[in-house]
């Protein structure tokens, strides 16, 4: 942590700068304090996207967190810091491998992610569909029936649903591949409208 009086004042050097500069440059070194004495569990920054601008947060672990606009970024932190950790940051180069890798998915010039992840947010059912829906090919739909028989319980119908409903990592975890019996598209964290936006993406390339 940063506790000496030198670093004090080396925070308080640059006052001339204007004060956006000053507050960025102070939450630099903050950040950095925080990763050098190991009191920062969650990184996280933001990406604005053709589907508007995500939150994407990080643990040592792996992505955690992945959420749409719709979803209140602010809430978003707050559970993130309730159910993880209060020692969460901003810090972007964090995420420059999530999100390079979502640019390029967004250009049609990714058909798989290849990030760690970390899924402690769902559990039981939950955990066992998200586990199933990478498997759901890029440009392809499985029915919630599909997903519950994949994840072991072929009666669960309505749980798969709410299951992909409350996915933590949508688009990674592509839950927006999962559609209702009769090919329309069902619910989506991030909007009737997003989901028909990915599926279309998908079925272009």
């Amino acid at each position: 942590m940063i506790t000496s009086e030198p670093e004090i004042e080396a925070l308080l050097a640059p006052l001339t700068m204007d004060e956006d500069r000053v507050t960025a440059r102070l939450h630099a070194r903050l950040a950095a304090a925080a990763e050098r004495d190991g009191v920062l569990d969650i990184a996280y920054r933001t990406l604005d996207t053709p589907v508007g601008t995500l939150l994407l947060a990080v643990t040592g672990q792996g992505l955690v967190k992945v959420a749409y606009g719709r979803q209140d970024h602010d809430q978003v932190l707050a559970e993130l810091a309730s159910a993880v950790s209060p020692r969460i940051l901003r810090v972007p180069r964090r995420l420059d491998e999530a999100s390079r890798q979502l640019g390029e998915y967004f250009e049609g010039r990714r058909t798989l992610f290849e990030l760690p992840l970390d899924l402690r947010l769902a559990s039981g059912f939950r955990r066992s569909v998200l586990a199933v829906l990478p498997g759901i090919g890029y440009g392809h739909t499985w029915s919630y029936a599909q997903v519950a028989a994949a994840a072991g319980n072929p009666r669960a119908v309505r749980a798969a649903g709410s299951a992909c409903g409350a996915n933590p990592l949508p688009i990674v975890v592509p839950c927006h591949r999962v559609v209702r019996s009769d090919g329309s598209p069902g619910g989506y964290v991030g909007g009737a409208d997003v989901k028909r936006t990915l599926l279309g993406l998908e079925s272009a390339a």
